[in-house]
């Protein structure tokens, strides 16, 4: 499937079985099917030479559960700081934000997250809303469906109410890490 999200498609070290239970584990949710696939078949490395997902993995700095609970620490701690801080969140339910679990990141400071409420498609399969929280920790805008769903739209018009009025399509590429580098 992957490879026809991205035709420029070198992967990356992957995670494995294993690493993906462990991570539900300790979340304490089943990861969704779209982003089991990524991570078992692209691996770590960069989507359209801006996104970076973290996966389940040895290596701390490319780890989701690590990522995630670093993402949400930093977060927290500036919003602490800001007094009357409001998230601005496309659509009507701002409870997205409290919802959040966030999986990755763009080179230019946005944050991905999924809106983790319960439910399975007729198929017994877990999706969630993908969201992204602008670099400004204050917009909130939706991303896609599923992991696969927003990287098609990060690669047309709709990246504009994605990351912003003057982003422009990324690339359709992915490039999997060499291993000297797995996270930014």
């Amino acid at each position: 499937m992957w490879q026809t999200v991205f035709t420029e498609f070198a992967p990356g070290p992957t995670a494995d079985q294993a690493g993906i239970d462990r991570a539900e584990a300790e979340f304490g949710f089943p990861l969704p099917e779209s982003y089991r696939s990524f991570c078992l078949t692209c691996g770590a490395g960069l989507a359209g030479g801006s996104v970076r997902i973290a996966i389940p993995s040895a290596d701390e700095s490319a780890d989701l559960v690590t990522r995630s609970e670093l993402i949400a620490h930093s977060i927290a701690s500036v919003v602490e700081t800001r007094e009357g801080h409001r998230f601005e969140v496309e659509g009507d339910d701002p409870g997205v934000v409290e919802r959040a679990c966030f999986f990755g990141e763009t080179e230019a400071g946005e944050f991905l997250f999924w809106d983790v409420v319960p439910g399975t498609d007729e198929d017994g399969h877990r999706e969630y809303e993908i969201w992204v929280m602008g670099a400004d920790l204050e917009s909130v805008r939706f991303g896609g469906a599923d992991l696969s769903d927003l990287m098609r739209r990060l690669q047309g018009p709709a990246v504009r109410g994605i990351l912003g009025m003057g982003a422009e399509p990324l690339p359709s590429s992915f490039l999997g890490d060499t291993g000297v580098r797995l996270s930014s």
